[in-house]
């Protein structure tokens, strides 16, 4: 059976969306790009979206960081890398999406989440 395909304009996991970010070390809140990593259907009983942070990274980079290979198609305008380590849950009225992750950066952030979230996952 094939995954039905998001209805159009609907955002979707993978999607590259604008957000307002919350941050864990201060009390602000940021409009930066986020990686969408809910399932649609997660994303419609709840109208909220599971994403993780995308920053330039220029204070250095954390361990588990992927770079962005396809800036163009994920709507961004300077190299920027998925910190798989910044997870938040948002409104889904909030997000506008502007692009989304390249093919062949998925299987990396799918990596980085499984090493994670291995044991909660796995039981």
């Amino acid at each position: 059976m094939e995954a039905a395909l998001p209805a159009e304009g609907a955002i979707a996991s993978w999607d590259i969306v604008r957000v307002d970010f919350p941050f864990a070390d201060e009390a602000t809140i940021r409009r930066r790009p986020a990686l969408v990593i809910a399932t649609p259907s997660a994303t419609d009983a709840f109208s909220m979206l599971w994403v993780l942070m995308i920053t330039s990274a220029a204070r250095g980079r954390w361990p588990l960081d992927i770079p962005i290979s396809d800036l163009r198609l994920g709507g961004l305008s300077h190299p920027c890398v998925v910190r798989t380590s910044k997870v938040t849950t948002l409104d889904l009225r909030l997000a506008l999406r502007i692009g989304e992750l390249a093919a062949a950066d998925r299987p990396k952030v799918a990596a980085c989440l499984s090493d994670l979230l291995g044991d909660v996952l796995t039981g």
